[in-house]
């Protein structure tokens, strides 16, 4: 019998954003949060780690992931460097802050979670550099370079990631965000979990996979879905049977999507980077 404990060793990835389809699936904003938050939970319960990439918009994804540290992880030492929730700050994201809101930030998530700036190259970047450096707006050739570097290094810090939701318009970097980080999962051979059921971007790559149908409102374009089209459900590596990754890729359903998600959890604990 797989020992729940091993799971401890495993960092697990988060992407999400807005889904444009909420309203066409009968659903609200407040769903994809709601579903969000509870497997953002559930994973922590579990004893794994959480890491998100995204910014300190007020009121945003970030910010759920928070809350839930502060709720649902111990409180730990900073000296122990094990916290609930790290989000990195892509270099873009954090050099148009002042100083003074990123650490008021930092202050405020002692001891619960870990806020990570990071440099052009996609590495962590000291508070005492960042002091140094000037605020200021971003180009969109950097915004491109410092989100897939960024993906890269925390792709070399995860042992897995789960997708839900997704934009695929007005997005920042050369491909949809949730598109680009599923696609450096699936070929890296991490395990890569789809929940599909909140439509986005998500679903998009569900049919790429050929999990789930493609919609009746037809196949929809954006840069770099062709990419998908390498890779089928036997590349997300995480052991489910047919059915499962199937039902995984379309249930609305929290408690069904969290049951799949740990239970893979538990059967891939020997593929744990730590």
């Amino acid at each position: 019998m797989s020992n729940p404990d091993a799971v401890r060793q495993h960092v697990v990835a988060v992407s999400t954003s807005e889904s444009p389809d909420m309203a066409v699936l009968g659903l609200s904003d407040g769903h994809l949060c709601d579903a969000m938050t509870e497997i953002a939970r559930r994973v922590l319960n579990f004893g794994s780690r959480l890491v998100y990439g995204g910014d300190l918009r007020q009121h945003g994804f970030s910010d759920l992931l928070f809350e839930i540290a502060a709720r649902h992880h111990p409180v730990v030492e900073a000296a122990e460097q094990h916290f609930g929730v790290t989000n990195y700050l892509d270099w873009l994201a954090h050099i148009g802050m002042s100083m003074e809101r990123i650490e008021a930030a930092i202050e405020a998530l002692a001891g619960t979670a870990e806020l990570v700036c990071m440099d052009m190259k996609g590495e962590p970047l000291p508070m005492r550099q960042r002091r140094q450096v000037e605020a200021r707006q971003a180009t969109e050739a950097e915004w491109s370079e410092g989100l897939m570097t960024m993906r890269q290094h925390m792709l070399e810090n995860t042992d897995a990631r789960i997708v839900l939701g997704g934009r695929i318009e007005n997005y920042m970097g050369a491909m949809p965000g949730i598109a680009e980080e599923a696609l450096l999962t699936l070929q890296d051979g991490q395990p890569l979990f789809v929940v599909g059921g909140f439509g986005g971007c998500t679903r998009d790559i569900a049919e790429n996979l050929h999990l789930v149908e493609q919609q009746t409102l037809g196949h929809r374009v954006w840069p770099g879905r062709e990419e998908l089209d390498n890779f089928s459900a036997a590349d997300l590596n995480y052991g489910l049977s047919a059915e499962d990754n199937a039902t995984l890729a379309r249930t609305p359903h929290i408690d069904q999507a969290e049951a799949l998600i740990l239970h893979s959890l538990l059967k891939v604990t020997g593929t744990g980077r730590r």
